[in-house]
């Protein structure tokens, strides 16, 4: 058998019978059976060719965008100065006055009422019913706890902390997003967002207001009835202000008058006393560092409660997320998909990522790669179908040279691309070998027999 054994080897490796591999062939023209293959090398010029091909590829769910969060909290500032020990009839009271405040216009804040009014003329005015109503009637908006007022038939519009200048441009800009006739003024009827305590011995204890007008000292005691201490000569009018405590005696008041011309500013308490009702004076900053106490208890529990509400929302989107990424390993969420074929490590499929291209460099760097011992690195092929199927263009990188391996971070992939790599000539005679050789065996020990 030995004479037969070289010769019938080299004839059906000759022939093909015993070892067919697919390789890439170009096609000139289609046929109903095959179609026309066009094999292109891939270079810089031709990667960006091909790459004009429109794609988008897949978005993410809404949920792996949305991050919630916790809004920062204030501090509650300085705790307001021990009042001072009695004295008796003192000769001299200290003077502290407080920090000039700089003039600055009035905004709109919670509580405050704002009317809004319009032509009554009976076109698209008429379907702004509430602000007619408003006119008419002298019914204003309330800002809500939210910092917005609610307007019929165009919703919600922020206004917490602005102007009069620009609550017109924001009211502006609401009707005009709700086709109606911006035509409107905006008044402030009500002042109740910013008020000054005053007390102590004063005619009637009162909360006097900041309107649009400057609110000073000499117009809250006034407000206040004036004041009614038994000896003027030992009457204090002491401030309140951000954890701090001013005094003024009520004879140096009285005598300049850029001490009466003193600004206020929301949030002020005022207290008059004289050395005789000093007690009276602990107890009205006792009521207030009470009160400061108590809003400070409410802020954290509304801090507690967003924090509550802040962790049940990142518990549903965590759920929505796991269910999303559940359904996509299951094959329930639409992907696309790349393959690869030939001497490849792992002949499968690559998914294209999520909101962003993918290029060959990824599709074989990402997988187990080629196979270096048997791939033919001058005939890795991506193949792309045309949209009719009668043409098939094979972009061939020829990565012989590690060099031209650059270009296939150029080429972006679009779906159902296959990408093949052909094996090399010796890996194809192996082949022939190692199916011909154990039936060559076979055979001449069933002839020895």
């Amino acid at each position: 058998m030995k004479p037969i054994f070289i010769p019938l080897l080299l004839l059906l490796a000759g022939c093909g019978s015993a070892y067919i591999s697919p390789e890439v062939r170009e096609v000139k023209e289609a046929t109903t059976t095959t179609s026309q293959v066009e094999i292109i090398p891939l270079t810089v010029a031709t990667a960006n060719s091909a790459n004009k091909s429109r794609y988008k590829p897949r978005a993410l769910p809404s949920v792996y965008r949305h991050v919630s969060s916790v809004p920062a909290t204030k501090t509650a500032g300085a705790l307001p100065d021990p009042a001072l020990d009695s004295e008796d009839r003192p000769q001299v009271v200290e003077m502290r006055v407080p920090p000039k405040l700089a003039a600055a216009p009035y905004t709109i804040g919670v509580a405050d009422v704002l009317l809004l009014a319009t032509p009554t003329a009976g076109d698209s005015v008429a379907e702004l019913s509430g602000l007619l109503a408003a006119q008419n009637k002298r019914q204003g908006y309330t800002v809500q706890d939210d910092g917005a007022i609610a307007i019929p038939d165009v919703g919600r519009v922020q206004v917490a902390g602005l102007t009069l200048e620009e609550v017109d441009a924001a009211v502006f800009q609401a009707l005009v997003a709700a086709s109606i006739n911006p035509t409107f003024s905006v008044e402030i009827s009500e002042f109740n967002s910013q008020r000054v305590s005053v007390g102590g011995a004063v005619g009637s204890p009162v909360l006097a207001p900041i309107t649009l007008k400057a609110l000073y000292l000499e117009e809250a005691l006034q407000l206040a009835g004036g004041v009614t201490a038994p000896d003027l000569d030992y009457a204090t009018v002491r401030l309140y202000r951000d954890g701090k405590l001013f005094q003024i005696p009520l004879t140096q008041l009285y005598a300049k008058n850029e001490l009466q011309r003193i600004r206020l500013k929301d949030g002020d308490s005022i207290f008059v006393d004289t050395e005789y009702e000093l007690d009276q004076a602990k107890a009205y900053f006792a009521e207030q560092i009470t009160l400061l106490t108590l809003r400070q208890s409410a802020r954290t529990q509304a801090i507690n409660e967003l924090n509550t509400e802040f962790s049940i929302r990142k518990t549903q989107a965590d759920e929505a997320r796991a269910n999303f990424t559940a359904r996509e390993s299951l094959g329930a969420v639409k992907r696309d998909y790349v393959y690869l074929g030939g001497e490849v490590k792992n002949q499968s499929r690559f998914a294209l990522p999520f909101e962003q291209q993918a290029t060959l460099a990824d599709a074989l760097f990402s997988t187990d790669g080629i196979s270096n011992r048997e791939a033919n690195p001058s005939q890795i092929y991506v193949l792309r179908g045309s949209k009719d199927g009668s043409k098939i263009m094979a972009y061939q990188l020829d990565a012989r040279n590690a060099a031209n391996l650059i270009v296939a971070t150029r080429l972006e992939l679009r779906p159902n691309d296959v990408i093949f790599v052909s094996e090399q000539p010796v890996t194809k005679w192996n082949r022939v070998v190692a199916q011909i050789v154990p039936s060559l065996i076979t055979s001449t020990i069933a002839a020895a027999q």
